[in-house]
C-alpha cells in the first residue's frame, strides 16, 4: 500500500471516556497501522500545548489548548493555533470531523492537502441547539454553521458517516450517494467482554436479573438499570427516570447514570427524581474508564438507551455507540424504536425496542425481561454474535482503509 502523509484533526479531547474520543482513537490507530504514521491534532483538556508525542504506535499527537468564554471563542482560538501548525505542512490526506476544525481547511484545501475526508458524525447546525439551548433562536449563527458545513461537504473528496440515516440526510443537501461511505461504529471486544449467565440454584443458566429471593431474604433484590453516555436532551435520560418511578410501583429498581454532563443537566435530573420520589433510587456518576464502565455494566440487569424522536436522531442520524457496546456485554439492551437503531439489529432478537418518548413502554420492557429469563438469555447471546460478526473496530477499520484505497 502506498504510504501517505495523513493528518487526522478533530475539535475533541483524546483520549477521553466519551464516544467521540473512542471513535477517534480507534480510527487513528487503524490509519497508523496501515500507513505507518499519522498526525493526530486534538484539543487539550488543559491550557497546556503538547507537540508531537506518540500516544499509540504510529499516532503522533499534537494537543492544542483552547481559550475563551464561549464555544465560538474557543473554536476561533483553536482554529488560529491549527492554522499556525499547518502553515509549513502539507498532507496527502486530511481527515476532519466537523466545521470547527475543518471549514478553514476546506476553503484552502489546495494549500493543505490533496484529498479531504469529512467524517460526519454530527452537524452543529442541528446539534448545537441541544448542547447550548440559548442559541436555538440564533438563526444567523445556525445559518452560518449550515453554510460552513455545506462548504465542507462540497469540498470533501470523500464523506464517511456511521449511519444510513445520516447518508440519506446528506443526500438531501446535494451530496452524491457515491461520495458517501457508511462505516458504523465498532466495539473493542477485548474491553467489552461478555458476562456469562450465572447458574441458578437448580443448576440451570440464568441471567443477572435477580427475581428469585436471595437465600438470606424472601425479598427479591432490586432490578439494577444502567444508562451511560451524556445527558444531552436527545438521549432521553429523563424518560429512564420516569420509568424508574413506574417500575417501583410493581418491583424495586434502581437506576445508575454514568454520564458526561453539565451541572444544570445533573440538577435537572435530580430534581425530576425528587419530584417523582425516586431520588434515593437514582445514582449519577461521572465518566469513568472503559474498564470501570464494563464492571458497572456487568453488575447491572439491563441497559437503557431511551433516545428521543427529534431531528438529531431522526433527520441527522447517528450510530449509538452505547447500544453497540451494551450488546457486546451479556446484559440486555432496551432502546427506542428509531430507524438509526433498527440499522443495528432486530427487535426481540438482539434487543428490545420500545416506543420512543414513552416511559411506560420502557417500564413494560424492563418487567418483560424481569419475568422472562429465557428471552433475556436469548437476546444477550444473539446480541454478542451480532457485534462479533458486524460491529467491531476491526470491521470499521477495514472499511475505512478500503475507502482510502478507493481514492
Amino acid at each position: 500500500m502506498p504510504q501517505l502523509r495523513i493528518a487526522y484533526i478533530s475539535f475533541d479531547t483524546v483520549p477521553a471516556p466519551k464516544g467521540a474520543a473512542v471513535h477517534i482513537a480507534a480510527f487513528s490507530q487503524t490509519l497508523a497501522t496501515a500507513f505507518n504514521e499519522i498526525h493526530l491534532v486534538t484539543v487539550s483538556p488543559t491550557t497546556e500545548r503538547i507537540d508531537s508525542r506518540e500516544i499509540y504506535p504510529g499516532v503522533i499527537q499534537t494537543v492544542l489548548p483552547v481559550a475563551g468564554e464561549t464555544l465560538i471563542h474557543r473554536v476561533m482560538y483553536f482554529q488560529h493555533l491549527l492554522l499556525e501548525w499547518l502553515r509549513e505542512r502539507r498532507f496527502d490526506v486530511v481527515q476532519i470531523r466537523s466545521v470547527y476544525e475543518g471549514w478553514k481547511i476546506a476553503v484552502n484545501k489546495k494549500q493543505y492537502c490533496d484529498r479531504l475526508i469529512f467524517e460526519v458524525n454530527g452537524l452543529p447546525s442541528i446539534e448545537l441547539k441541544y448542547r447550548y439551548p440559548a442559541v436555538a433562536d440564533d438563526r444567523e449563527l445556525l445559518h452560518k454553521l449550515h453554510t460552513q458545513e455545506q462548504i465542507c461537504l462540497e469540498t470533501a473528496d470523500l464523506i464517511v458517516t456511521p449511519s444510513g440515516v445520516t447518508k440519506e440526510y446528506l443526500q438531501t443537501r446535494g451530496v452524491a450517494s457515491e461520495k458517501i461511505c457508511v462505516i458504523p461504529n465498532g466495539v473493542d471486544l477485548n474491553i467489552f467482554t461478555y458476562r456469562e449467565p450465572s447458574p441458578s440454584a437448580s443448576g440451570e443458566d440464568r441471567t443477572h436479573f435477580s427475581s428469585p429471593a436471595s437465600p438470606a431474604s424472601s425479598t427479591p433484590q432490586p432490578i439494577q438499570m444502567l444508562y451511560f453516555g451524556t445527558l444531552s436532551a436527545w438521549q432521553g435520560v429523563n424518560l429512564a427516570v420516569e420509568a424508574l418511578e413506574l417500575i417501583n410501583r410493581d418491583v424495586r429498581a434502581n437506576l445508575t447514570a454514568i454520564a458526561q454532563a453539565r451541572n444544570y443537566q445533573i440538577q435537572a435530573l435530580k430534581q425530576l427524581a425528587s419530584k417523582l420520589k425516586v431520588a434515593d433510587k437514582l445514582t449519577i456518576l461521572e465518566p469513568i474508564s472503559q474498564k470501570q464502565l464494563v464492571e458497572n455494566i456487568h453488575a447491572s440487569d439491563v441497559i437503557l438507551a431511551p433516545l428521543t424522536p427529534n431531528d438529531r436522531n431522526l433527520v441527522q442520524g447517528c450510530c449509538p455507540l452505547k447500544i453497540l457496546e451494551g450488546m457486546a456485554t451479556g446484559v440486555p439492551v432496551i432502546t427506542s424504536d428509531l430507524p438509526v437503531v433498527r440499522e443495528l439489529g432486530i427487535d426481540g432478537e438482539h434487543f428490545l425496542l420500545v416506543k420512543s418518548g414513552s416511559a411506560k413502554a420502557i417500564k413494560d420492557a424492563v418487567l418483560r425481561l424481569y419475568r422472562d429469563k429465557d428471552l433475556t438469555t436469548q437476546l444477550v447471546a444473539n446480541a454478542r454474535r451480532r457485534i462479533e460478526d458486524r460491529y467491531t473496530w476491526k470491521h470499521a477499520g477495514e472499511a475505512l482503509i478500503a475507502a482510502y484505497k478507493e481514492g
